[in-house]
């Protein structure tokens, strides 16, 4: 099986379900970046994507890797093991990134950039205003007042809390608890940027403009969506435990830190 080379530096993360009409366009369009790699974490799509993933690793030896997983689907299991295997491939950057062209390959060198002066890059929506195409106006409501709502509850400071185009340092994504993250779909992205915030990351935006998938099904589901409204209070009580339990320590063991 093809292995990403060791001269790619930046990985892109990008977990597929049935995106067989987007997947070698948009790989392709990322290998075109010098030192950028991408490793395409499929979730047994029955539509055939990960043998069309196979076969573009095959003809981009060292560019793009496929990870097959078999255990139980979902996009925060997914990003856990897309993200392991790419900080033990050595990337200095990781980027998470959707494969339905949302988010535009173009942005990378911005996303990159920034990565110089922040431990994690995110690409928003919401910058300045709102920055989306092709959404109806309920969907954009959905999605302002649900950034609105976390950042109420948790204390972020970013705009858009469910981005998920993301460019990580791999020092500080190597600081987070991978293994310990419970989410999944938005409520993942959400979960990931409190782990960052805990652990005292740079955190900056850049502005995007996110467009609607440009073909295949949305994978936005109820199941997600109450999983988004309930994780901000889970995440609020792990915040109390933790500082609890900091509150609650020996003097003397506290003093050693």
């Amino acid at each position: 099986m093809p292995t990403l080379d060791a001269t790619v530096t930046t990985i892109v993360v990008m977990p597929t379900y049935n995106e067989r009409d987007n997947i070698e366009s948009i790989a392709t369009r990322l290998i075109a970046y010098s030192g950028v790699g991408v490793l395409i974490v499929d979730d047994g799509s029955p539509d055939g994507t990960g043998n069309l993933a196979d076969a573009l690793a095959a003809r981009h030896t060292g560019r793009i890797e496929v990870l097959h997983r078999t255990g139980l689907r979902g996009l925060g299991r997914s990003y856990v093991d897309g993200m392991q295997l790419a900080l033990s491939r050595g990337a200095s950057f990781i980027v998470q990134m959707d494969a339905d062209w949302s988010h535009d390959p173009a942005y990378l060198p911005e996303l990159l950039a920034a990565a110089s002066n922040a431990d994690l890059v995110i690409g928003s929506r919401y910058v300045h205003g709102v920055s989306v195409i092709d959404w109806p106006l309920r969907r954009v409501l959905l999605s302002t007042c649900a950034n609105r709502y976390i950042r109420e509850i948790i204390g972020l400071r970013v705009h858009d809390c469910t981005a998920g185009y993301r460019c990580w340092r791999r020092e500080a994504l190597a600081r987070l608890p991978l293994t310990n993250l419970a989410s999944d779909g938005y409520a993942f992205q959400v979960e990931m940027l409190f782990e960052a915030d805990a652990t005292r990351c740079a955190i900056t935006e850049v502005p995007i403009v996110f467009v609607e998938r440009r073909a295949g099904c949305s994978k936005v589901s109820g199941g997600v969506l109450l999983e988004s409204l309930a994780t901000p209070w889970r995440l609020l009580l792990r915040r109390l435990v933790r500082h609890l339990h900091i509150a609650t320590r020996p003097a003397a063991q506290l003093a050693t830190k």
